[in-house]
């Protein structure tokens, strides 16, 4: 392994240890106690959920316990935004305009924090105990806490991307769902010398935990392979090098991004609601809870929708066709241009209707059956599939950097 691939490695590894530390650091004036016996006495519901994505930093209501949520939904925005309008969509092209594209995002991270960090202090406030200090202090404290804490880990996962190895936010979220293994298991365990769970319930959860792990690798790994042929000129002049003859489409093309996305907008509006004081407001973040039927097929909806609209942003068929005209290849039967965009978009299509409907089905089967046996940990699909693609996905990217180191070598010394 080169001393780059190492330095990478052990860059990515200290910023996501400093990721851990800070999940440790309490908010200022707030009973941790308090709020860690109501995770205990509650069953699976939002905080839960959001509790799995921040790595157990709501339970100790650490100054990063908004994860990197606000960030994800301001990208989110900002995405449907760029799709709609053009003018923002050609600043996202350039490289100038990437900058201030990002910086957008950064400044509405900010504001979505902000709006969430009040909500949750006024949540905590009407949890009797866990306020030690006066409202108005508390309050302050709570929305700049939580500012820096989601500033941190946007600055974290980004130098992780420029510096790391992997996309930097998707190994945040990936970090802190490995990190409550251990206490999944120690809780299971627990359950099971109670008496509260039988060793068979164990087993099923074991199976479909298995189960939806090969199949999210099965699908993962699948691609549509479309053929190409070059004309011989083509292929006389690039015969010492490798000219693909096909075009990878994965069956998944949207990644893990949809029901990110989805957790994302589900958890905005449910963390308003629920620190709501209205009787109403109440009632909907209860029938909204994980588990229940409205929120599965919210998220079922919002899975599907977001697996098309990012598949539509990271895929563009008229590119594809048009690099494929200007290196004189095509695909047999089928016209150069506009008749190659055609088909190379139905093809993605198709494979993206597969591939929403899978990961949609990943998003809610498993988290209702995991919950119907009676689990003793929040479990979900999502969870799964980030761990599952996060991992082939920096696995890709350390092969890659070895190859690169491989030919760098191989171009300084020679045969």
């Amino acid at each position: 392994m080169s001393n780059a691939l190492t330095q990478k490695i052990l860059i990515t590894f200290g910023f996501l240890f400093a990721y851990r530390v800070l999940a440790y650091v309490p908010v200022p004036g707030v009973d941790t106690a308090v709020i860690a016996s109501f995770f205990n006495n509650t069953g699976a519901g939002m905080g839960d959920m959001m509790n799995m994505f921040s790595g157990g930093a709501i339970e100790r209501f650490s100054i990063i316990s908004l994860g990197i949520m606000p960030y994800i939904t301001a990208s989110i925005v900002m995405e449907l935004l760029a799709a709609t309008f053009p003018s923002l969509g050609q600043m996202k092209k350039e490289r100038d305009g990437m900058q201030k594209y990002m910086q957008i995002i950064r400044y509405a991270t900010i504001f979505i924090t902000i709006v969430q960090g009040f909500g949750v202090s006024m949540g905590l406030q009407a949890m009797q105990g866990a306020v030690l200090i006066d409202p108005v202090t508390f309050t302050i404290l709570t929305t700049a806490s939580m500012l820096t804490g989601t500033m941190l880990l946007m600055w974290i996962g980004e130098r992780i991307t420029q510096s790391g190895i992997g996309n930097g936010i998707s190994l945040i979220i990936f970090a802190g769902i490995v990190s409550g293994i251990p206490s999944a298991i120690s809780n299971t365990m627990t359950s099971v010398n109670t008496g509260e769970l039988s060793f068979l319930a164990v087993i099923a959860m074991l199976v479909i935990i298995m189960a939806t792990i090969f199949a999210i690798i099965y699908v993962e790994l699948g691609e549509r392979r479309v053929p190409i042929s070059y004309s011989r000129k083509t292929i006389m002049q690039n015969q010492d090098k490798r000219v693909m003859n096909y075009i990878p489409i994965k069956v998944n093309l949207a990644g893990v991004i949809p029901p990110i996305f989805a957790s994302a907008v589900l958890m905005f509006p449910l963390t308003m609601l629920g620190s709501s004081t209205n009787e109403y407001a109440l009632m909907v973040a209860d029938a909204m809870k994980p588990g229940g039927v409205a929120f599965n097929i919210a998220t079922f909806i919002l899975v599907v929708f977001f697996a098309f609209f990012y598949a539509s942003i990271v895929f563009n068929a008229k590119d594809i066709a048009d690099n494929l005209k200007r290196q004189g290849g095509f695909i047999p039967g089928v016209r150069p241009g506009e008749h190659t965009k055609e088909f190379i978009n139905t093809v993605a299509s198709n494979l993206t209707g597969s591939g929403a409907f899978y990961l949609a089905l990943i998003s809610t089967l498993p988290f209702l059956l995991i919950n119907s046996i009676g689990a003793a940990f929040f479990f979900g699909g999502v969870a799964v599939l980030i761990i599952v693609q996060v991992a082939l996905d920096t696995m890709r990217k350390i092969e890659a950097q070895i190859y690169m180191n491989k030919y760098e070598t191989l171009g300084s010394v020679g045969l």
